[in-house]
């Protein structure tokens, strides 16, 4: 009998009665990592919460690995809806990356269970770094920074820092709300390149996007560090 028209406690077949769908099954993960973590999610457990068997799930997330990635989307699609975001700079481009910033913190803090998932799985373009790894939100980042006078390479070197101070920021919250930071799930597994066409800064710099500066970005972080502990020693706040 199939796992869909499985029926529950004499009513009708439980599909029928939640509606499955590939959305109502990504949101129930969610909703299953939030409250047990990560560790505990498996498609039967995920089945049984959802009242039907695990092999229905399938035709929805044709795997673990997939629903993850969905997962990750899922949660990142908050900011869409987040009404202190805007999606081009309006009173500068501090304010934008401050909105935006904010915006990731909320996500991490409403999912902190979900949120190393976010860290460590490549959704959309594996050379793009989390956690703001959304090709659309890529996007319109180096499009504000371009707009409000940053060249190129001015442009990808704030998307490095950004990205390198809310993800090592971020982690280090969300462990204490209780994520499991490590090991993280990272996927190795080779995907195919995403079609970039949609997004024309992103593709443009894609080649220095994906370079590799992370001896340099180091140095200047802990220069910056030095500083800022300068300041504190001195009482300059």
């Amino acid at each position: 009998m199939d796992g869909d028209a499985r029926v529950l406690d004499g009513g009708e077949p439980s599909s029928q009665r939640g509606g499955l769908s590939r959305e109502r099954i990504v949101s129930t993960a969610v909703s299953f990592i939030d409250e047990l973590g990560l560790p505990g999610l498996t498609m039967r457990k995920l089945g049984q919460r959802l009242e039907v068997e695990a092999m229905s799930l399938y035709r929805y997330v044709p795997s673990r690995e997939e629903l993850l990635d969905a997962v990750v989307t899922h949660v990142m699609d908050e900011m869409e809806d987040d009404p202190d975001v805007v999606s081009a700079p309006v009173n500068g481009w501090q304010d934008f990356l401050q909105r935006l910033a904010h915006a990731v913190r909320r996500v991490a803090l409403n999912h902190p269970k979900v949120f190393p998932l976010v860290a460590s799985r490549p959704v959309e373009a594996p050379w793009l770094r989390p956690p703001l790894r959304s090709l659309s939100w890529v996007e319109r980042f180096l499009d504000a920074l371009l707009e409000e006078g940053f060249d190129d390479e001015g442009a990808v070197g704030a998307y490095r820092a950004f990205s390198s101070f809310l993800l090592g920021h971020l982690l280090l919250e969300v462990a204490v709300h209780g994520a499991d930071v490590g090991p993280l799930d990272v996927v190795e597994e080779d995907k195919p390149d995403r079609e970039l066409t949609e997004y024309p800064t992103v593709e443009r710099l894609r080649r220095a996007l994906s370079e590799n500066h992370a001896a340099i970005e180091f140095e200047d972080a802990l220069e910056e560090l030095l500083r800022r502990l300068e300041l504190i020693r001195t009482g300059v706040h």
